[in-house]
């Protein structure tokens, strides 16, 4: 098949064929792509509903685009654990030009998309131009501030692998800094953590810290005792994994506070200087660590009318996943809306609706370019999970909820199967059958220094140019959040 496809390229191009099936590139402001007379699918984002939905149009009769400004997929479960030195961050990563060895009608390139032009089918891109006869957009969110630019501007995110490895330079800097400073005062602040949002994210992130106070701090660091780690969750509902059961929540409730995490419900944050976190009900905590797990928002390029965007800066779109008022620009995963009297706010944000949307659409597209009617979307929910420390997780399968043991067990084999590529699989086992044992977590080395000024003007480098920053729902959990 992939031969094929090789031999019919010939058309939609700015290459020049040669006598053999490569191509030489004219210099021009467009993206250089393969001939071909096949439909051309531009596929913006490599996350779970992309990869997804180009696994579904492998070396099929059509042309596959992948577009990404970053040449990994990352697989997000797991960045809390490359955050607290749980894991490497190439262990959680997969290039995509690996993943697509042997996919003879797929492409990759490495750009980032700044605008659509649905007039002339065209993507805008740092790197150049290039048309479609098809668009999906597949870019995910990012972190949603919801307006407070102090706290942006102080606190760090977890939505890349970038973000992670901060965490855990800031985090472990921070620890080396209150080795040093004789000031007590600033000794607390720099050893205080606090975590805003009550999810998955935060929840998984808050366990995970408060084990490695528990059983490294004190290995490290033996110059102080371990109580001067303090680990603060804010959440601003009355209860953690609020989408879940409430026999989960109220156990993810009880496995924290067993583990010391300070949890603070019906508190919202209302600023933060880098040195004190304020709340809305006049809380002060010292600290020069937090981290942001409260919600996200669409990003969203230049070139969509803003009538056809919905609350959480997400798209709306119909039951077969096309873009309201365009012919052919369809979305999936966290940027789509799919609005319906049964979904009037649309699917959950989460790694199972992203991955079965992308599935539906490769059928969608297949069906369209061969003229062929597709059967609307719909979600099936496989059930929820969270993690909180080692051994200690909680389970919402169907009508049946349970925690503890067993539930870390299903949890930590569904992630070990969903994480690309042997290798990955081998290093992420590998280190947790470690971490089983002895509570060792990987090298916790400081490999290059967390700069905040830094880390702002890559922040806002790949800032979205649409501003609207809508509250969402972030608390929905699900086996692959």
């Amino acid at each position: 098949m992939a031969k094929n496809l090789k031999t019919q390229m010939g058309m939609k191009s700015n290459c020049i064929p040669e006598n053999s099936t490569e191509a030489s590139c004219i210099v021009t402001d467009s993206v250089c792509l393969p001939n071909t007379v096949l439909p051309r699918i531009v596929v913006v984002g490599g996350g779970f509903a992309g990869l997804a939905l180009v696994e579904g149009l492998k070396n099929k009769e059509v042309q596959v685009v992948l577009i990404d400004r970053n040449n990994f997929h990352q697989f997000q479960p797991l960045f809390y654990q490359v955050a607290t030195s749980g894991l490497e961050p190439d262990s959680i990563v997969f290039p995509f030009r690996k993943q697509f060895k042997g996919y003879g009608n797929v492409s990759f390139r490495l750009a980032e998309v700044t605008q659509i032009e649905p007039a002339s089918n065209t993507v805008v891109t740092d790197k150049g131009k290039l048309t479609y006869d098809y668009l999906v957009l597949a870019i995910g969110t990012k972190t949603n501030f919801f307006g407070m630019e102090e706290v942006e501007r102080n606190s760090l995110g977890m939505k890349d692998i970038r973000d992670s490895l901060n965490i855990r330079h800031m985090m472990l800097q921070n620890l080396e800094q209150a080795a040093i400073t004789c000031d007590e005062d600033e000794r607390d602040a720099l050893t205080n953590f606090v975590i805003v949002g009550g999810g998955p994210a935060g929840v998984e992130m808050a366990g995970a810290l408060a084990e490695f106070c528990k059983y490294i701090l004190p290995k490290d660091y033996p110059e102080y005792p371990n109580t001067i780690m303090n680990i603060f969750l804010i959440e601003a509902l009355d209860e953690l994994l609020a989408s879940m059961s409430d026999k989960a929540s109220i156990k993810t409730l009880q496995y924290l506070k067993n583990l010391n995490v300070q949890v603070l419900l019906n508190e919202a944050v209302s600023g933060y200087d880098g040195n004190v976190v304020s709340t809305k009900s006049g809380r002060k905590i010292s600290a020069k660590n937090l981290i942001w797990t409260a919600g996200v928002t669409g990003q969203i390029p230049e070139g969509i009318n803003q009538k056809h965007i919905i609350k959480g800066n997400r798209l709306k779109t119909d039951t077969h996943l096309k873009v309201e008022g365009m012919d052919n620009v369809f979305a999936i995963g966290d940027i789509a809306g799919v609005i319906t009297d049964e979904t009037p706010k649309g699917h959950p944000q989460v790694a199972q609706t992203a991955i079965q949307q992308g599935r539906h659409l490769a059928k969608v597209l297949l069906n369209t370019v061969q003229s062929k009617p597709s059967k609307p979307f719909r979600y099936k929910d496989k059930g929820s999970l969270a993690t909180v420390g080692k051994r200690k997780a909680v389970a919402d399968l169907g009508k049946l909820h349970f925690g503890g043991y067993a539930a870390w067990l299903l949890w930590s084999v569904v992630h070990l199967l969903s994480i690309s590529g042997f290798r990955n699989k081998f290093l992420v086992g590998f280190n947790w059958a470690i971490s089983y044992f002895t509570y060792e977590k990987s090298n916790r080395v400081i490999i290059r220094s967390f700069k905040r000024d830094a880390y702002m003007k890559a922040s806002l480098k790949y800032s979205s140019n649409n501003e609207l920053e809508k509250d969402v729902n972030p608390k929905k959990s699900s086996i692959d959040a």
